[in-house]
């Protein structure tokens, strides 16, 4: 049988479009995964109430406002929508605002985004919270300008080149890049001095956040290293997890709701299980 150009190139086309429908389907469910998961993006960018209830029919327009010494800071509205959120961005340039820090005309984006820690993040991750950012409503909301009195540097390193996948196969390296990459866990859990994390205590915790979210209490992050009795060395895994993903304290004290528990109650367990590994390898710092 014959077939003329068109009719090959009509076929390749109908026989193509599927497999791209997949690829891109499960990079946005990857995204999905990441951004309601693991990075927390929400916590962030989506206001909350009184109660710290998030606003959901706010999702992602941005709002929450951390108040230190040398910074009043509000994480900015990165909802689709071209005037006041990110909309008008190219997928190149939210990949770089996301690991460089850096907006579309260079400016550096300050604390509290963790840009410091998604610089490591694999470009198949990047790729895949970029899709998934594009299928968020635009929600138009002016958000304040940030504030800082400490000194910001132009920059947090040279661009970030390709960054392959991390492969699952060492739990301990896989779990070093959810918490320190990904969750950046060491970003609250780890004190800081004239503005920069001190990482000779990483994860011992006492760093304070006032009327965090714009709230009416002040959290203090906790020593999550594996102390015997001042961090977490004795706690069983399960009551790790009870307290990522629920909030609840090996006692049964309820944690004050900062950390975004609801996020990491998405986590699959194999994830969970990799990250407490990182947890179990860092010094046992008082």
């Amino acid at each position: 049988m014959n077939l003329s150009k068109t009719t090959l190139a009509t076929l390749f086309i109908v026989a193509s479009a599927p497999t791209w429908a997949q690829d891109q389907s499960e990079l946005v469910a990857r995204g999905n995964y990441l951004a309601n998961g693991i990075l927390g993006c929400g916590n962030c960018h989506t206001p909350k109430s009184a109660d710290a209830e998030r606003i959901l029919e706010m999702k992602f327009a941005g709002a929450f406002v951390i108040n230190e010494p040398g910074l009043n800071a509000y994480a900015s509205n990165i909802t689709m929508d071209m005037e006041t959120g990110v909309g008008s961005w190219s997928d190149e340039e939210l990949i770089r605002g996301i690991r460089d820090g850096l907006r579309p005309d260079g400016t550096l984006i300050g604390p509290p985004m963790p840009s410091p820690f998604f610089r490591d993040m694999s470009d198949n991750d990047v790729r895949a919270v970029v899709a998934y950012m594009r299928t968020i409503a635009p929600i138009a909301n002016v958000v304040p300008t940030s504030e800082y009195t400490i000194p910001l540097p132009p920059a947090y390193g040279p661009p970030v080149g390709e960054i392959a996948d991390v492969s699952r196969d060492d739990p301990l390296v896989y779990g070093t890049y959810l918490a320190v990459t990904l969750g950046h866990c060491v970003d609250c859990h780890t004190p800081m001095v004239e503005g920069r994390h001190d990482f000779t205590q990483t994860n011992i915790g006492g760093r304070i956040f006032p009327n965090i979210f714009g709230l009416d209490f002040t959290a203090v992050s906790r020593n999550i290293t594996p102390h015997p009795e001042l961090g977490i060395g004795e706690w069983s895994d399960d009551e790790i997890k009870r307290a990522i993903t629920q909030g609840i304290s090996r006692d049964g004290r309820e944690h004050i709701p900062t950390m975004g528990y609801s996020y990491y109650a998405t986590m699959t367990d194999e994830d969970l299980d990799a990250l407490i590994v990182y947890l179990r390898s860092v010094p046992p710092n008082p």
